[in-house]
C-alpha cells in the first residue's frame, strides 16, 4: 500500500459496555492490518449540546462540535457502528454528524464528509441487529455526500456474542467485521493512488 489511509471509528452511543464500541474496534484492527492508521474515538469524549442555530449563530460552533469535525476533516475514511434506537440511528450520532455538517467560514459545504469512505455496522441484542437503523444512517451519509461501501453487517444476539476481550466468539462473524474496515482502507489506498 502506497498510500497509508487514516481512518476515524466510532460508535453512535455513549455506554461504556457498548457491543457498537467492540464492533467498531474490531473493523478498526481490520482496517490497521491491511496498513491503514486507524483511530477510535468515543464520543462520550465529546459531548455536544443538541444542534441549534440560534445557539450556533449566538456562541459558534461548540469547542467538541469543532474537534470532531477536525477529526473526520483529518481521516480519509469512516467506520461506525450504530445501535438501533426505535428503528433509526441515536441522537448523539445524529446530532454528531449534524453539527460536523455545518460549514466554517471560507470552508466548501459537507467539507468533512465529501468523498469519505465508510462501512456502517450494528450489533444489537434483538433479532435484526440494528439492520433498521443502519437503512437510515446509510441514507443521511449517502445525502452528505459519503462513500458508503455496500457491504455491511448487522449482528444479532450482540449480547451472547462477545468475549471478555471485545473479540467475537464466532471466528467469520470476526473476520467479517474486520473485512468492512479492511474493504474501508483499500478503497481509499486506491482512490489516492
Amino acid at each position: 500500500m502506497s498510500y497509508t489511509p487514516k481512518i476515524l471509528a466510532f460508535a453512535g452511543s455513549t455506554r461504556t459496555a457498548s457491543y457498537n464500541k467492540k464492533l467498531v474496534k474490531i473493523a478498526a484492527d481490520g482496517a490497521r492490518k491491511v496498513g491503514a492508521e486507524a483511530t477510535f474515538i468515543d464520543l462520550r469524549d465529546f459531548p455536544m449540546p443538541l444542534f441549534d442555530e440560534d445557539l450556533e449563530a449566538n456562541q459558534g460552533t461548540p469547542a467538541t462540535a469543532r474537534q470532531f469535525k477536525d477529526l473526520l476533516l483529518a481521516h480519509d475514511g469512516i467506520l461506525i457502528a450504530s445501535p438501533e434506537y426505535n428503528s433509526s440511528l441515536t441522537a448523539v450520532l445524529k446530532n454528531a454528524i449534524d453539527w460536523a455538517s455545518r460549514p466554517a467560514p471560507n470552508e466548501p459545504p459537507l467539507a468533512c464528509f465529501t468523498n469519505k469512505v465508510a462501512a456502517i455496522m450494528s450489533a444489537s441484542p434483538g433479532a435484526l441487529g440494528g439492520l433498521r437503523g443502519l437503512v437510515h444512517l446509510r441514507s443521511i451519509l449517502g445525502n452528505i455526500k459519503v462513500i458508503v461501501l455496500p457491504d455491511q453487517i448487522a449482528i444479532s444476539k450482540a449480547h451472547e456474542l462477545f468475549n471478555p476481550d471485545g473479540s467475537l466468539k464466532d471466528a467469520e462473524q470476526q473476520a467479517a467485521i474486520e473485512k468492512l474496515g479492511a474493504n474501508v482502507a483499500n478503497v481509499v489506498a486506491k482512490l489516492k493512488a
